[in-house]
């Protein structure tokens, strides 16, 4: 307790790093005032709740904006019309000349993909936010008016820009990944909730009791422990540097070779499939909504999440966007060059192609199991419903949930450290780091 009380004490004697935390905080509570804000001119003592049992796709998206969707706020799209834009320009990228000439350009062409994505998410926001208002917002509860509707349609537009406006403020000023935190601070708003409902459901006559829910405990901590062993995971391929020759001033020193590490992540893509395939499965409820379907075959089983088709679908997916966002995050080419230029090879391996080849043939054989797993998780709130859990609470079993939680904790935790560590400061824990994504030659990913 003592060496947590001097670490608190140490991040805040930094006077950046006390700024950027307090910074992210503000922007934080501005995010979660603004969920409570209803759309002018409804009338929340008559809005009726879309979900109501947490088993359907419609709570998952509640739960992402921290419940702003069924409460109808002006932030009810919250931050994944954004997510959306992302994928598309992402794809975009690998199937446009324009996009990927723009992709070579470095800050300038970042910018204009930036310029980009912030335009595709106004439109995808201005398609999804009149299928929202009609299918989710009861007419009892809202205007019947044109006019009002284009004003509603508006603020909606302009609360998903907020939102991402307010995760570049905490990227830019404050601490961690501005999108994903607002992401997790969605999703963990309804933690506390979810957990007295469960409690108070085990503590009924048939619920199962104390020794019941307990056992809940140990196996929700046995599956953040396996999530955090897959976001933490990684494959160490040994690097050797020859014996150079280095002038200081007229005197050669000769620099002894050396062995390092370049660590490969089992899962390098991050909480990026996941996030990319649940934006993806959002779509097909919209259009059903806007298009008069809901009764269908179609909606009722790719809106509710404990269904087969759903978690198929979903697992595929997370499959396929794992290799799609591993491929456009790593290139061995530029590592195999990196190494080359600093007199680094790999044992037994050719510089230049050969070492290119071989680490593409390791990701591509880590990939797969990793990849399954992260489908496997993401699936698991499904099997927790089913094995009689609220399923309120069964959403935190894995899934979008605490896969994104623990990885943006993880990555938050490690710029902590990371500041403390350039003050000379001893880091968060006693032994080891925490490993993040800025260790050398770890492959970028995230959100």
């Amino acid at each position: 307790m003592k060496g947590f009380i001097t670490t608190i004490r140490n991040i805040f004697k930094i006077e950046e790093l006390r700024s950027r935390i307090l910074t992210t905080l503000s922007l934080v509570l501005i995010y979660r005032l603004g969920a409570y804000i209803v759309l002018p001119g409804v009338d929340s003592t008559r809005l009726e709740s879309a979900g109501g049992d947490g088993a359907t796709l419609i709570d998952i998206l509640s739960n992402f904006t921290g419940g702003a969707f069924t409460r109808a706020s002006i932030f009810a799209l919250g931050i994944m019309p954004y997510i959306s834009a992302s994928i598309i320009v992402q794809l975009l990228g690998i199937a446009v000349p324009y996009f990927q000439k723009l992709q070579k350009e470095g800050e300038s062409g970042r910018n204009r993909m930036n310029q980009i994505t912030r335009i595709l998410t106004i439109a995808i926001t201005a398609v999804q936010a009149p299928s929202y208002i009609f299918t989710y917002v009861n007419a009892g509860a809202r205007p019947d008016s044109t006019l009002w509707l284009v004003m509603a349609v508006i603020t909606l537009v302009a609360g998903t820009m907020f939102c991402m406006w307010l995760g570049e403020r905490i990227t830019d000023k404050g601490i961690g990944n501005g999108i994903s935190l607002i992401i997790m601070i969605g999703i963990i708003a309804n933690l506390p909730g979810a957990l007295f409902v469960e409690f108070g459901s085990k503590m009924e006559p048939d619920g199962g009791g104390l020794i019941m829910f307990l056992l809940e405990m140990v196996v929700l901590l046995a599956v953040i422990i396996a999530s955090i062993l897959l976001v933490q995971g990684t494959r160490k391929i040994a690097i050797q540097y020859a014996k150079r020759v280095v002038t200081s001033g007229r005197t050669p020193l000769q620099q002894a070779g050396r062995r390092e590490y370049m660590p490969l992540k089992v899962n390098a893509a991050g909480v990026m499939p996941i996030i990319f395939a649940q934006a993806i499965m959002f779509v097909p409820i919209y259009l059903a909504g806007f298009a008069g379907g809901e009764g269908s075959w179609f909606a009722m089983n790719f809106s509710d999440y404990t269904s087969f088709w759903y978690n198929f679908v979903f697992a595929l997916m997370i499959v396929l966007f794992t290799y799609f966002y591993t491929a456009i995050s790593i290139n061995p080419n530029q590592y195999a060059d990196d190494l080359k230029r600093a007199g680094g090879f790999i044992p037994g391996i050719k510089p230049g192609k050969a070492t290119a080849d071989y680490i593409d043939n390791v990701m591509s054989r880590i990939t797969l199991p990793g990849s399954l797993f992260l489908a496997l998780i993401a699936i698991l709130p499904a099997f927790a419903a089913m094995a009689g859990i609220n399923s309120a609470f069964a959403y935190f079993y894995g899934g979008t949930s605490l896969l994104i939680m623990v990885g943006v904790v993880l990555d938050t935790l490690q710029q902590i450290e990371s500041f403390l560590l350039m003050r000379q400061y001893d880091g968060l824990m006693k032994s080891g780091r925490i490993k993040g994504r800025n260790a050398s030659f770890a492959p970028q990913s995230g959100i």
